[in-house]
């Protein structure tokens, strides 16, 4: 019976992620993208080029995993111009990974899904670019999905319009 209510509740959870939109990426709130550009700000006023570069990618992080749009993209462009400058493949991978979480909350898939993949080529088992792959190929599913019933229901609608009009008709 334990079995059985175990799995009743995962259904009901992935039904709800469905239409939720969950996923395992981290939100970050707007409490913590201050204190990193606080921490950016004191690294400025002199510190070594690799506390600044550290503070500037923890700040990058905060930023793409905001709730908040402008914040998300002001992360892209920031790991879009230090991308050039990573000192290591780690690095880039990282900076890889940050901006395809960026694009993926402002919903360009194609994009992360590419990066994505991008980071899978320089650490093919790296489980953070392997969940990132997974949860857009899951909201391009569901958006599909919805596309698709959208569209079946419009054809619905109008192939009642035309039932009714030729009911109509011949009365």
């Amino acid at each position: 019976m334990k079995k059985m209510e175990a799995k009743i509740g995962e259904l009901f959870d992935s039904v709800g992620n469905f239409f939720t939109g969950g996923d395992q990426i981290p939100w970050c709130d707007s409490d913590i993208v201050t204190g990193c550009e606080r921490e950016v700000a004191e690294a400025e006023k002199g510190s070594s080029d690799k506390l600044k570069s550290e503070c500037i990618t923890r700040l990058s992080w905060a930023l793409v995993h905001s709730k908040r749009a402008d914040d998300v993209q002001r992360g892209i462009d920031m790991l879009e111009a230090s991308l050039a400058g990573s000192s290591s493949p780690v690095e880039a991978r990282e900076k890889l990974y940050l901006l395809g979480i960026g694009y993926y909350r402002n919903g360009d898939y194609s994009k992360s899904r590419n990066l994505a993949n991008r980071c899978l080529e320089i650490a093919p088992n790296w489980g953070q670019a392997l969940t990132l792959k997974k949860a857009i190929e899951d909201k391009i599913t569901k958006e599909g999905v919805i596309g698709i019933g959208i569209a079946a229901t419009a054809v619905g609608l109008l192939a009642g319009g035309i039932a009714a009009a030729l009911s109509a008709r011949k009365k």
